[in-house]
């Protein structure tokens, strides 16, 4: 297949499908018990002719999900990330196949990692957060191709993930960069004028910072279009989420930042969009549901039928569209910082906010105290050192002190707030 080939070194490229197989795919999914994990097993049992699940990895919360999961698809392998429910996954395990051979179970932190390596076609990389890395990383060394919900592993470990991944090696699963990699098919790199994101503006859309001062978890919850984890649901409340997908596009498509635009979009139809240097700007629009992007990733270059809900268009609707009111939300200015930054800066930037958003559910740290502190944990990490030549341990080790400085100056924040 031609096409982009004034992109230097691509990862996800639409004009290119890496490893093909013919016939069934055989998918490994990590993080199955979550959003993503689950949504495409559904889509996996639907589609029984097109995909087989060999092997399944997840946290350990859910563990009669994870040992429903495994029962259902028969699969090989199961791994969990936490050692002291193996024994209750085992039990679960039993109890549902009765005589017939248990698959094997793999316990620990780097469990997921060896799933990731395993034999099969393609790795769906749905867990949250940075622990994803090590396993994005296993998958690209194995030679899979890389369906990539988690965002995370991307950005911390941009240099390396780069280095390792072929052209069309990974494909984008989050909604906006499945968008992007749709309408990017309509052109070569040359033909690209700029990126467009959408955002939902998430449930505090059009409130002032001050406005912002006393929300609850609860009302940072209540997304109003989409249906995530709660980590990911704040996120987008902060629009965090969006900072990430700014840092996440650029490093996927090549494109410098100040080519990648912002645009709030209340309704979530309009999932991303690309404009050419001829003026035409092309969107990919589907009602709010991960089951597209999901079937983008483990069955490129093929579509998946049905995979998701289509429009009525016989009903009439409104698509709005807003400027980003960066005052309010200054999660992605923050991010670009970061991401022209480099080196550990995108990994500071990542860990101090899941340890934010942590101290904020368990109602420890006020919601406008999340960017403010990540602010600070940023500005104190400086220019990082690294550069280009950054290595597993530099991000795991700013990692480390970004979650620990983030929770001293939460809690700091925290004790002066009750004084």
């Amino acid at each position: 297949m031609g096409g982009m080939s004034d992109r230097p070194s691509p990862l996800a490229d639409p004009h290119i499908a890496f490893d093909v197989s013919e016939g069934r795919r055989d998918i490994v999914v990590l993080g199955s018990t979550g959003s993503i994990g689950t949504q495409a097993i559904d889509l996996v049992l639907r589609n029984p002719d097109r995909f087989r699940v060999t092997a399944l990895a997840a946290s350990g919360g859910r563990v009669a999900l994870l040992a429903e999961q495994a029962h259902r698809l028969k699969v090989a392998a199961v791994a969990v990330a936490r050692e002291d429910v193996v024994e209750e996954l085992r039990t679960a395990l039993k109890a549902l196949y009765g005589s017939e051979p248990l698959p094997e179970l793999l316990a620990g932190p780097d469990a997921a990692t060896q799933l990731a390596a395993s034999p099969c076609h393609t790795v769906l990389n749905g867990i949250t957060g940075s622990i994803g890395l090590a396993p994005t990383l296993a998958a690209l060394e194995a030679g899979r191709t890389l369906a990539l919900a988690n965002k995370e592993s991307l950005i911390v470990g941009g240099p390396l993930v780069k280095a390792l991944a072929k052209p069309g090696q990974i494909i984008p699963v989050d909604s906006e960069h499945a968008a992007l990699f749709q309408a990017l098919a309509a052109g070569t790199r040359a033909d690209v004028r700029k990126l467009v994101v959408t955002a939902s503006g998430g449930p505090f859309r059009g409130r002032t910072r001050a406005q912002l001062a006393h929300v609850t978890r609860e009302d940072a919850l209540a997304h109003p279009t989409w249906a995530m984890g709660p980590v990911i649901t704040v996120n987008s409340a902060t629009l965090v989420n969006k900072g990430l997908e700014v840092i996440e596009a650029h490093l996927l498509y090549d494109i410098p930042f100040d080519r990648i635009e912002v645009v709030v979009h209340p309704q979530s139809y309009v999932h991303s969009m690309v404009e050419f240097t001829d003026g035409s700007t092309l969107a990919q629009a589907t009602p709010p549901d991960m089951g597209g992007p999901i079937a983008i990733g483990i069955g490129w270059p093929e579509r998946v039928p049905d995979a998701a809900p289509a429009f009525d268009w016989s009903k009439a609707s409104t698509w709005e569209f807003f400027p980003l009111d960066t005052e309010a939300f200054p999660s992605v200015g923050l991010a670009r910082h970061v991401g022209e930054l480099g080196g550990t800066a995108p990994a500071v930037f990542n860990a101090a906010n899941e340890e934010c958003v942590e101290a904020f559910l368990a109602g420890r740290l006020p919601f406008n105290g999340i960017m403010d502190t990540v602010t600070a944990v940023v500005a104190e990490h400086g220019v990082p050192a690294a550069g280009t030549s950054l290595t597993v341990p530099d991000v795991l080790e700013a990692e480390t002190w970004a979650r620990a400085r983030a929770r001293e100056l939460a809690a700091k924040a925290t004790a002066e707030a009750r004084a």
